[in-house]
């Protein structure tokens, strides 16, 4: 778990080199048990593009790795981004690296902002739920909320309070934290909180899956548009059932994905060029433009809405219910 949204492997000499910026790691600092806060700024310029709170970016790492990580500075910042990272310590080369790697001065590309996880700003009141490293977003949200002058809470769940970041910025009447240890162990009472929330609040909530999956199921009853979370991986297995044909419409080619195979290892072992960055569809980078067929949506990031209007699909993780799906490709 780098950070919310996070990710896996992909070869830097892979990514799209539209919408890179190349940017230099200014500041490194302690934000709290295995955190650190990095801090960058444009290499070649004075601005980065602009973001809005819930965005996160791709971090082009030296040793060819990509990761995603959520912005947590204030939006109205265009000089920097900072990133809290953890460190993992089943990672997979992530956040072991910049922990252990990354220094003061050292060059990265970034990918331009996504943001999948976009705050309603004129909602009457706004419920923040974080638990662990998920309050990376959470914190941004808190500080844009803060300065519109809007009605919000934030319930911020950690183990132990050593492991609590971000307190400095988050302090204030509408922060509430938990702690698990000082609570005999007991998780954060999410079906209370969810239930004490006005029926027309928006409510976020980002942090380790089990605590997604209870979120989910308390907002059960509430109207989905309201509803929003953000992963740290996928919540169903990718399709690899294979047994169809993706026909590309751009280049009038026909690719056959065999049992095993995900569209985006088809594509790849083509030859055809396709931007993807997490391949567990939690990121959004490799979101495709359906032409016809039915797609079999695996990904985290689509509503329901979306989703059955199969206009557009995650192509790292999704397959086709179809015999043949043609993509804008």
């Amino acid at each position: 778990m780098d950070a919310c949204t996070i990710a896996a492997p992909v070869a830097a000499s892979a990514a799209a080199a539209t919408g890179l910026v190349r940017a230099r790691l200014i500041a490194i600092r302690y934000a709290a048990e295995g955190i650190h806060l990095y801090e960058f700024a444009a290499a070649d310029g004075p601005a980065l593009p602009p973001f809005s709170a819930g965005a996160h970016v791709d971090l082009h790492l030296p040793n060819g790795l990509v990761r995603q990580y959520s912005l947590c500075n204030p939006q109205h910042e265009t000089a920097r981004y900072v990133v809290g990272i953890k460190r993992d310590p089943a990672s997979r080369g992530g956040s072991s690296y910049v922990h252990d790697q990354l220094k003061v001065g050292t060059l990265v590309s970034l990918g331009a902002p996504r943001n999948h996880f976009a705050l309603h700003e004129q909602a009457r009141h706004t419920v923040l739920i974080a638990g662990g490293i998920g309050v990376t977003p959470i914190a941004c949200m808190a500080q844009r909320l803060r300065a519109l002058g809007a009605s919000f809470e934030l319930h911020y769940s950690v183990r132990r309070r050593e492991e609590a970041a971000f307190l400095d910025v988050l302090a204030g009447p509408g922060l509430h934290l938990h702690v698990d240890a000082e609570q005999g162990g007991a998780p954060l009472p999410l079906r209370e909180l969810v239930a004490r929330a006005p029926q027309e609040a928006h409510l976020y909530c980002c942090g380790p899956a089990p605590m997604l999956d209870a979120f989910e199921a308390a907002c059960a009853g509430r109207p989905a548009g309201h509803v929003h979370l953000e992963r740290f991986a996928a919540a169903t297995p990718s399709a690899a059932e294979g047994g169809f044909t993706v026909q590309l419409a751009r280049s009038g080619r026909s690719v056959f994905v065999p049992q095993g195979a995900t569209i985006l290892d088809t594509l790849r072992g083509q030859g055809v060029a396709v931007q993807a960055s997490c391949e567990q569809g939690i990121c959004g980078s490799c979101e495709t433009r359906v032409l016809a067929g039915t797609p079999d949506h695996r990904d985290s990031l689509l509503s329901d809405e979306e989703k059955r209007a199969n206009q557009v699909m995650m192509v790292c993780c999704s397959g086709s219910k179809d015999p043949v799906l043609v993509l804008d490709l």
